[in-house]
């Protein structure tokens, strides 16, 4: 059996994916999932965590809508997975009360367009930033 050139580099590839995720197979569907936020990893490893994980709430819709809560708002919004592992979040039309001063909202709604791809890892989600901007980790919502 002759096996092509492309076919040789596509190997690591696929091997790099299964090692991440820890399990063989593409990443799992959001579709139908709700996450509260654990944790955000900025890339100086600057750690912040919410007081309260359940203010910080993404609620994947099947059809690819989004509800969304970041401390004391709440937004609608839509969110794709063109390919898997990659993430997409559309503009958010969310409400603009004003939280309290340690609030991780600002830095959410600042971060929310630069988005682009996901992980799922002993049952958390960990949604990155393009160019090594941060992490953000979800835990499954109650």
């Amino acid at each position: 059996m002759k096996i092509s050139s492309t076919a040789l580099l596509l190997i690591p590839v696929f091997m790099l994916g299964c090692a991440q995720s820890g399990r063989p197979g593409p990443a799992p569907a959001l579709g139908g999932t709700t996450w509260q936020l654990v944790r955000f990893q900025g890339s100086d490893d600057n750690e912040v965590a919410p007081k309260r994980r359940d203010l910080y709430t993404i609620a994947f819709g099947a059809g690819g809508s989004l509800n969304v809560r970041f401390d004391c708002n709440r937004g609608r919004g839509t969110w794709k997975s063109p390919e898997a592992s990659q993430l997409e979040f559309g503009p958010l039309a969310l409400t603009r009360a004003m939280c309290p001063s340690q609030s991780l909202h600002d830095l959410m709604v600042r971060q929310w367009p630069f988005v682009r791809s996901y992980l799922v890892r002993q049952g958390h989600l960990f949604i990155s930033l393009q160019a090594d901007g941060g992490t953000f980790e979800f835990e499954p919502a109650p």
